[in-house]
C-alpha cells in the first residue's frame, strides 16, 4: 500500500519563543521528527506543508520571518516537496491533491500542528476526498481556547478533537504505532 507522511505547519511560531506557542509543541515535534525519520529510512514519501500568512493583521507565520520557517525537528530533505498554503485546509489553493493523485496514494499518515485548526480541517478534508488517514496524536499539538466563558484546556481541547476525529475520518493512534505499521 503506497502511503505519503503528511507534516502540516511544523514551524517555528508554534514552539516556545514563536509568535503563536502551543502547550506540547516540542513533543509533538520530536514525535513528527521520529515518524519522518521512519518513512525516510523506508524511502516512503513525504509531503511538507507550510502556512503563510497572508491575512491582513495577521500576527504569525508572516512572510520572510523566522517564525514561519519549517522546524528543525521536521524539517524537509532536498527533494521532499513542499507545498505552501493559505488556509487551515492544506488541500486549498494548493497541488497537494494533484501530487499525492499522480504518485497513486490513497493512504496519509499526518502529523502537525494546530489540532484544532490545520490538523482538524486537513484531515476531514483528505476523508472527504477518499484518502484513508493516519493519525500521530502525539507528532500533534494544541492551545487552549475558551468559549462561552469556559477556559478549555490546551489538552482538552485536544483530546476532543482527537476523539471527534478518530473513526470516521482518520485512525488515531501514537507515532510509535504507526511506526510499527509502515
Amino acid at each position: 500500500m503506497n502511503k505519503a507522511l503528511l507534516l502540516i505547519d511544523i514551524q517555528n511560531d508554534y514552539f516556545p519563543g514563536g509568535a503563536m506557542e502551543l502547550a506540547d509543541g516540542p513533543i509533538a515535534g520530536a514525535k513528527a521528527g521520529l515518524l519522518l525519520r521512519a518513512f525516510r529510512q523506508r524511502a516512503l514519501p513525504v509531503v511538507h506543508v507550510q502556512h503563510i500568512s497572508t491575512r491582513p493583521g495577521a500576527a504569525f507565520f508572516l512572510p520572510d520571518t523566522v517564525g514561519v520557517k519549517i522546524h528543525e525537528s521536521a524539517a524537509p530533505a532536498a527533494g521532499e516537496p513542499v507545498f505552501q498554503k493559505h488556509f487551515p485546509n492544506s488541500f486549498r489553493e494548493t497541488p497537494l491533491l494533484e501530487h499525492l493523485r499522480a504518485h497513486q496514494i490513497p493512504q496519509l499518515v499526518i502529523a502537525g500542528m494546530m489540532t484544532q485548526m490545520c490538523i482538524d480541517t486537513t484531515v476531514r478534508a483528505a476523508a472527504d476526498l477518499g484518502f484513508r488517514c493516519m493519525l500521530a496524536h502525539d507528532a500533534c499539538a494544541a492551545r487552549a481556547l475558551s468559549f462561552g466563558g469556559v477556559a478549555v484546556s490546551a489538552e482538552n481541547v485536544h483530546r476532543a478533537f482527537m476523539a471527534a476525529l478518530d473513526g470516521l475520518f482518520a485512525r488515531v493512534l501514537s507515532a510509535d504505532e504507526i511506526r510499527v505499521k509502515l
